[in-house]
């Protein structure tokens, strides 16, 4: 579906947003909380993927995705967690982002679970610490971590989960965007052919998840 530009009415300020929505409800409003309880470490324990969400000094953002086994995310106390990097495409977007802005919001997510639970706090790039050796997957020793000092947290309401019927197989349809390769032909600069790609793509692209 594509919609026009348009006229539109633009909220300026807090007040009129107020006066829009209405008040949060006396539960939401309060719910924040500045350190993990039992549940919230329990929660961490299960997850396998989060999205965590910065900002550089000027105020352009980034969200990347985190993922791996479930327990990947290293809770240190109450008040701190540690975040491990793996190989990638090392833009490294959120990295540099924290050295000017160190402010993060997280988000960890269950699959087939509606329910999330929200942390913001304040980062560190760290290249070492006595968690890495944890944190080893396959052999590989993280590189690089994000260590989280933790603000704030909270459970986020199911409703965006429920209305998106995300974890609805039934509902899915991966086939409604072209394969990847056909992607990075569209739009992205390569010299690879299209059998390359397919084959970067394959099969054997889940044997470089920790190698470089």
């Amino acid at each position: 579906m594509s919609s026009r530009r348009g006229d539109f009415v633009e909220v300026r300020d807090g007040a009129q947003l107020r006066e829009i929505l209405g008040p949060a409800t006396a539960r939401a409003a309060t719910k924040a909380r500045p350190c993990l309880h039992a549940m919230d470490r329990r929660w961490i324990a299960c997850t396998r993927f989060c999205l965590v969400a910065t900002a550089d000094a000027e105020g352009r953002c980034d969200l990347s995705p985190k993922g791996d086994p479930a327990g990947f995310v290293q809770v240190i106390d109450d008040r701190t967690l540690v975040i491990p990097e793996r190989p990638g495409n090392r833009r490294a977007d959120s990295f540099h982002n924290v050295l000017s802005n160190p402010q993060v919001g997280l988000l960890f997510i269950i699959p087939g679970r509606r329910d999330t639970l929200r942390i913001n706090g304040r980062a560190r790039v760290i290249r070492d610490a006595d968690c890495f050796d944890a944190m080893r997957i396959e052999g590989h020793r993280p590189k690089l971590a994000l260590w989280v000092e933790i603000e704030e947290l909270f459970y986020h309401c199911a409703k965006a989960f429920m209305r998106a019927e995300l974890w609805e197989p039934e509902r899915w349809r991966p086939e409604a965007m072209p394969s990847r390769p056909e992607v990075v032909m569209a739009i992205e600069e390569t010299e690879k052919t299209r059998e390359e790609l397919e084959h970067y793509y394959g099969p054997a692209y889940a044997e470089k998840l920790y190698r470089e």
